[in-house]
């Protein structure tokens, strides 16, 4: 099995964990609010629907996607609020469900009809499909966890959160850039253990900084839903410290990110070595570069 395929599965079932949660919501949970400030669970599905149809556009017809890499320029700041507004408005929770549930499939289809070593275009850099596959699968999960959290709900972390923090690691740069920062010139090692007690690893073993904790409170990091002091991250080094306070797995502007709620995660907090959707203004190339 190729990696792209392998993502495009993972995709998939991250897809439909979500569509569990919403399928069976009555028109008013539909409506209520989510922490993404203004955005109700409806805008979240509404999101995601409008994503996954630029991204078959970018993929079957690149002329057409330029014209959309225009729109988001001409208004860098309210073109995605503007989409989700639009499509909400246009459309009662039934049809918003039945979109997306298409939407995603004919994204699916495309990826694994294309042809190996196919490059599509995106609002930054062109991505793989291994690339494209694991952007959506972030942000299918990332906006996923607004509307578990809208609704009470506490999901329980998968391995499919390896692919949220690799894009989270090689989005590392990333995150100074769009802050006019330099970013460090050294790698850096981060090992997270997975839900299943083993470990996900990324960069040299002997680097000097270093992050550790658990998979899941990484990947709410890197999406910037919750605060770092409330998760149980530990760096070792000015550099890794500095970068856990900044690190984004999304493209566009960082936001202000979600307020402390005076927890630890599953462990310690800042002080012990480790802390949003408010951030993302654009669909993800995060990294500048491919994420894969």
């Amino acid at each position: 099995m190729s990696d792209a395929i392998a993502v495009i599965d993972d995709l998939r079932d991250e897809s439909e964990e979500l569509d569990a949660l919403v399928a069976e919501l009555s028109n008013e949970e539909w409506a209520r609010a989510t922490p993404a400030p203004g955005w109700t669970i409806a805008h979240q599905i509404a999101h995601l629907t409008w994503t996954d149809g630029v991204a078959v556009t970018a993929a079957t017809d690149p002329g057409a996607f330029g014209a959309e890499v225009e729109a988001a320029l001409a208004a860098p700041e309210s073109f995605v609020d503007e989409a989700a507004g639009a499509a909400v408005a246009a459309a009662s929770p039934a049809e918003l469900l039945r979109r997306w549930r298409a939407g995603r499939e004919r994204l699916q289809e495309v990826l694994r009809e294309a042809v190996p070593g196919t490059r599509i275009p995106w609002y930054g850099p062109p991505m793989s499909l291994a690339s494209m596959a694991t952007a959506r699968l972030m942000e299918t999960w990332a906006h996923g966890q607004d509307v578990a959290d809208a609704l009470g709900v506490v999901r329980a972390p998968t391995g499919r959160l390896r692919h949220v923090a690799r894009i989270g690691v090689r989005a590392r740069d990333y995150a100074y850039f769009v802050r006019g920062a330099t970013p460090p010139g050294e790698e850096f090692r981060v090992e997270l253990e997975a839900p299943d007690g083993g470990l996900v690893a990324f960069g040299p073993e002997s680097a000097a900084q270093r992050v550790t904790g658990p998979l899941l409170d990484f990947c709410l990091l890197v999406t910037r839903r919750a605060h770092r002091d409330d998760l149980a991250l530990r760096a070792v080094g000015d550099g890794a410290d500095g970068w856990l306070d900044i690190a984004q797995a999304f493209a566009g502007l960082p936001g202000a990110g979600r307020a402390p709620r005076g927890g630890k995660g599953t462990g310690g907090g800042k002080d012990a070595g480790g802390g949003r959707r408010e951030g993302e203004s654009g669909p993800s190339n995060a990294s500048g570069s491919d994420a894969i």
